[in-house]
């Protein structure tokens, strides 16, 4: 089973452009190296098939005026592949190879310096494999370098947890498994440093990963796009062997499709079956088969709330003008005061009863917000510039910026209820009540929550639930769990101490209230009506 983003070029001997024999050039060097693993005569660099045409289609298509066409190569291929010879393939290639140039610079890059090592040290055995090569390269081990002493090129293997690379000025990168890069900077780094040379080129080589908040997710789904035709971008290279995410898991036929190396030997086909019958009875493990093994990018937790695909259904825009006479109900989910903090309208739609539509608003402090995005893992900065946070001025959160969040709310639509989660809830209540707007405080025992939480699981997979596809309400979604207690309740949790889920816990909060609606005037409309009573009687 292929997905339409599959590579058809790898593997259906179609002819791949050379004018200038550059991709001719980069596999003769390569079949006349030697790898200390290769079981082939004279251990010779083993270039399988599906690697050879990749070497081709980015070496191959050129310019008129001879100039590499591919500048970015992002080639997302499951565990076991040999992505690592692959990409020292392409780093000596540069290094050592017909494509060096005086003075290049070729990095290395991973998440941490042991995985930054990996491809380098793959690079260094097969130097080291050659006796024509050792006199001419010095391999410098300590400082994860090496340098061609003919073109004064080189190669260093560095790390995304590195304070800073501002400065360099690669003529090649290889960005390896990027969707474990903690956090963007090492990227940005190297991106922007790319750009000073002209005939650079960055690859990307990565498994999987998850949820939609990385680095790595907006640079898989540009190259996926660039793949399914909807962005036209022949400088970008889409090799994307994955598996579609409601295949049968099982399947072996599902296996090979996205597995290049089975036809080859590898990776081990019984130890994944093996995998796999595990997997049946591990939900873990499955969903680290899907990821790893099958190239299916998921969202965040092992055991997901609700599946994201379908909670997406709901990100159409919504008219909230048709909404302001509809009873609004509004939840309030405060943090401490250095993190995130939530606010959800929440109404039941006019045309259909079982269906809900909610407007989130999300708070935090405007100072180290991008040391927080690091933290997190996520863009506060571009979710700041875009508006779906509201950074508030200094350290802490400035609650009358909640305040006056929820008196525009009550001055625009219909107000029915306002309720709020006690934890660190006071100051803002406090502030409402300094305008007469009174808030209720919303019983969260493991019933109350329950019964909350199925209501919105409900309307999520019923695809009656309509967010607008706001960023980090999806985010807060993607990262609940669901603890079941003895007695069988079931309520939201964090699966990680970083995740927020502020948003979510507010939202189910919101859609419970409105659930229970029966339609009522909003109280905060009428002067003359006591809201504490009309509180007490729901």
């Amino acid at each position: 089973m292929r997905t339409k983003t599959y590579p058809s070029w790898i593997d259906d001997g179609s002819e791949i452009p050379d004018p200038f024999g550059y991709g001719e050039r980069a596999v003769n060097f390569l079949r006349n190296l030697r790898h200390p693993k290769s079981t082939l005569p004279g251990h010779a660099f083993a270039l399988d098939p599906w690697m050879e045409r990749i070497i081709r289609r980015i070496y191959g298509p050129r310019h008129a005026d001879g100039t590499r066409i591919v500048k970015t190569v992002f080639a997302m291929i499951p565990r076991g592949n040999r992505k690592t010879t692959l990409g020292a393939a392409l780093t000596l290639l540069h290094a050592i190879g017909p494509e060096k140039v005086p003075g290049g610079q070729i990095v290395c890059a991973a998440a941490d310096q042991k995985q930054a090592r990996i491809a380098f040290e793959e690079a260094t055995s097969v130097i080291r494999a050659d006796k024509r090569l050792v006199s001419l390269v010095d391999i410098a081990d300590y400082r994860n370098r090496l340098r061609d002493n003919r073109s004064g090129s080189i190669v260093e293997a560095i790390s995304a947890d590195a304070k800073t690379q501002h400065g360099r000025t690669p003529t090649f990168t290889l960005m390896d498994e990027l969707h474990a890069w903690p956090k963007r900077d090492l990227w940005e780094a190297l991106k922007t440093g790319l750009l000073k040379t002209p005939g650079s080129l960055n690859v990307i080589i990565t498994t999987a990963g998850r949820g939609q908040t990385s680095i790595a997710f907006e640079t898989y789904d540009y190259a996926r796009k660039v793949a399914l035709g909807e962005i036209d971008d022949p400088a970008t290279l889409p090799i994307i062997f994955e598996a579609p995410k409601d295949c049968d898991w099982r399947d072996e036929a599902v296996w090979h499709a996205v597995n290049p190396g089975l036809s080859c030997g590898y990776p081990d086909l019984d130890g994944l079956r093996q995998f796999a019958r595990e997997a049946a009875n591990r939900p873990g493990d499955r969903e680290s088969f899907r990821q790893l093994n099958l190239n299916v990018w998921l969202d965040h937790h092992n055991d997901p709330f609700v599946e994201m695909d379908v909670y997406d259904a709901g990100r159409d825009p919504i008219d909230f003008e048709r909404l302001k006479a509809v009873p609004c109900f509004i939840a309030v989910d405060m943090s401490i005061s250095t993190d995130l903090s939530a606010v959800v309208a929440a109404w039941r739609d006019p045309d259909d009863e079982e269906a809900f539509i909610v407007r989130p608003f999300f708070f935090c402090p405007a100072n180290n917000l991008r040391a927080k995005a690091e933290k997190d893992g996520v863009p506060y900065p571009t979710w700041a510039e875009a508006g779906f946070i509201t950074p508030t001025p200094g350290d802490v959160i400035d609650y009358r910026a909640i305040v006056e969040c929820i008196r525009e709310l009550v001055a625009t639509f219909t107000v029915a209820e306002i309720v709020y989660d006690r934890a660190y809830a006071m100051p803002v209540v406090l502030g409402l009540q300094e305008y007469g707007i009174d808030a209720t405080a919303m019983a969260l025992d493991p019933k109350s929550q329950n019964d909350g939480v199925m209501r919105l699981e409900r309307a999520i997979g019923a695809r009656k639930f309509s967010h607008g596809g706001h960023p980090v309400l999806r985010w807060n979604m993607a990262n609940v769990s669901i603890y079941t207690g003895p007695s069988g309740l079931r309520t939201m949790h964090k699966g990680r101490s970083t995740d927020r889920i502020d948003g979510a816990f507010a939202a189910w909060m919101a859609v419970a209230r409105a659930a229970s609606n029966d339609f009522t005037p909003s109280v905060y409309a009428d002067p003359d009506c006591d809201p504490a009573s009309w509180f007490a009687a729901a």
